[in-house]
């Protein structure tokens, strides 16, 4: 049986031949361009097409390298991430190629709705009773920019990061959101809380739909709790009680499980994606979901 350090080994030396392609054909392009400018100069456009002839195949090369890597990178996720994630939590289901819905990412009902949408890295299982689904999430807004040449149209992400979904069997009345920043997008009739805590305040919004509800969750601990988590997992965090369901959203502008060229695959690299993975046993035990926490007796 492989372990895992001769699987890296593997698909390191698999990424060094992609790379080089990379190189190469980096190398052919900048030739080819330093012959288009010096016979431009010296001599007249007609003979810089000679740099042209250079230049083309240099591209060729690069592309195909780009492609290999691309290729490497999902089969990367396939063989190894998937095996290394099911020894990190037990019965965890990472699809690679499929993401959280669009009907669950606006379920939150803290993220807009996109002109371009993109989901990836679905991790999918159930820790101590708590069923969770979470996927990398892009999201893009359209915009059109007018031009003396014309009209431009252009995209601008506003959340790239991570969406998390928990379901457990401790119903919360009403619902509740807790954001670093924007409000809720819903006619529910949220209305901002104002807690005790004067630090959670500044940091954060609360809104509810039943202000009773909202300190009965929010309790010291808890409020500390969202801190910690914030403070561990940098970038804009939201967080949705809804039900029996609760919606997290990380937007840090990251890429998650991802490989990276000219990178060595090592176990630095295996302990990020691990962290990145136990992000979800973090939010389960530090946010209580495994305890009756939310159920009003």
């Amino acid at each position: 049986m492989i372990n895992l350090q001769d699987k890296l080994n593997q698909f390191n030396q698999l990424k060094k031949k992609s790379e080089r392609l990379v190189l190469i054909g980096g190398a052919i392009i900048a030739i080819g361009v330093i012959i288009i400018l010096i016979l431009a100069q010296q001599y007249n456009e007609n003979a810089a097409l000679i740099g042209f002839f250079v230049l083309v195949p240099g591209v060729i090369v690069a592309m195909v390298g780009g492609v290999e890597f691309s290729k490497l990178k999902k089969r990367f996720k396939v063989e190894v991430l998937s095996t290394f994630f099911q020894e990190a939590i037990p019965g965890t289901n990472y699809s690679p190629n499929a993401g959280l819905s669009q009907p669950e990412v606006y379920s939150t009902e803290f993220l807009k709705r996109a002109d371009r949408f993109y989901s990836e890295d679905l991790l999918t299982g159930q820790l101590d009773d708590v069923e969770f689904r979470s996927s990398d999430v892009k999201l893009e807004e359209r915009h059109v920019q007018h031009t003396r040449n014309g009209t431009r149209v252009y995209y601008v992400a506003y959340f790239v990061g991570r969406v998390f979904k928990f379901t457990f069997n401790k119903p919360f009345d009403g619902y509740l959101q807790v954001l670093e920043s924007g409000s809720p997008l819903s006619n529910r009739g949220f209305k901002k809380v104002e807690l005790e805590s004067i630090d959670f305040n500044k940091k954060f919004r609360t809104f509810s739909t039943n202000e009773l509800s909202a300190f009965y969750v929010l309790t010291p601990d808890i409020m500390e709790a969202i801190f910690e988590l914030e403070r561990r997992n940098p970038g804009r965090i939201s967080l949705s009680f809804t039900g029996q369901e609760l919606y997290i959203g990380i937007n840090n502008n990251r890429d998650t499980f991802e490989i990276k060229m000219f990178t060595t695959i090592d176990q630095n690299m295996m302990e990020e994606f691990k962290r990145d993975l136990l992000v979800i046993k973090d939010f389960v035990h530090t946010l209580k979901l495994n305890t009756k926490i939310f159920k009003q007796i």
